[in-house]
């Protein structure tokens, strides 16, 4: 910002010029025009050397500052946002291990400045919460949802993800063919792996969770909303990370998929940062 917001300043120092040029002293100039005469005299010099761009009114912002970072952190924090795409805390974690001092704002400032950063949309009509079972332990609330693949212009496969969301372990598996009893059977198997029971199952309303679905799962189902995929947060997130950081890789096959989901969930459950919890989970391997 500019240290004067008068409008009629650049007038004001073009006629102060003027009247030294016509022979007025300085200090004559500044009683006349109500400003001190070494102003005065700045300005006369700006002009011999500058023209008249020189009365221009300049920023006030300075043009070091005692605290700026080093130009290799900027760099390696839009490189890590770009290769990781991870949030600020996330890269602030990162570049900290690498023996970077930086702040978490400093992180997040250097990405919004790189244009790294989804801006809210000022249009998005607000939708108010609805209340749902609170998570105390794990097993209390379980979202699953089926991540829909292409394999031809008219052949697609079906990828299930499962996310508990208090210990925010996570398991996924990819079938040729979708059904509500292949919904059934994958519930079984994830069940068969964790050593807690599934008190409520959250899913949408996609026709592999229909009433027969319910009916058969043998433990309490709830619907999300409709059109309000942010009712099942945890896993619709789940769903694009395991597409960018593994399946989008791979050649779109059940036995592909399932392959290289061994690994990767063994990567995610284990070593993967987390912000929303503090323990390393359970490890979870499909078979």
């Amino acid at each position: 910002m500019a240290y004067t917001t008068n409008k009629e300043a650049e007038r004001v120092r073009r006629q102060a010029v003027e009247l030294v040029r016509r022979g007025w002293s300085a200090r004559k100039v500044g009683r006349h025009l109500g400003y001190h005469h070494t102003a005065v005299m700045k300005w006369v010099k700006r002009v011999e050397k500058m023209g008249t761009s020189g009365l221009y009114t300049r920023s006030s912002v300075p043009k070091t500052h005692g605290r700026y970072i080093d130009n290799s952190i900027k760099e390696r924090i839009i490189n890590l946002r770009i290769q990781t795409r991870r949030c600020a805390e996330v890269i602030h974690l990162m570049i900290t291990q690498e023996g970077m001092q930086v702040s978490r704002n400093t992180v997040q400032r250097v990405i919004d400045r790189a244009g790294l950063t989804k801006k809210r949309s000022p249009w998005k009509r607000y939708h108010p919460p609805v209340d749902r079972p609170y998570p105390t332990k794990a097993g209390d609330l379980v979202e699953i949802d089926t991540i829909h693949t292409m394999q031809s212009k008219k052949v697609r496969m079906y990828t299930y993800t499962l996310i508990d969301v208090y210990s925010r372990q996570t398991y996924a598996k990819s079938y040729q063919k979708i059904s509500a009893s292949t919904s059934v059977k994958f519930v079984e198997e994830v069940q068969k792996h964790l050593p807690f029971r599934f008190t409520m199952i959250q899913t949408d309303r996609g026709p592999e969770f229909s009433k027969w679905f319910t009916s058969h799962i043998l433990t309490t189902h709830r619907y999300t909303r409709l059109g309000k995929p942010n009712d099942n947060a945890h896993i619709e997130r789940f769903n694009r990370t395991v597409q960018e950081e593994c399946l989008d890789k791979y050649t779109p096959t059940p036995e592909i998929f399932n392959r290289v989901l061994r690994k990767y969930l063994k990567y995610y459950n284990t070593e993967r940062i987390h912000l929303s919890i503090k323990t390393v989970p359970v490890l979870m391997v499909p078979r």
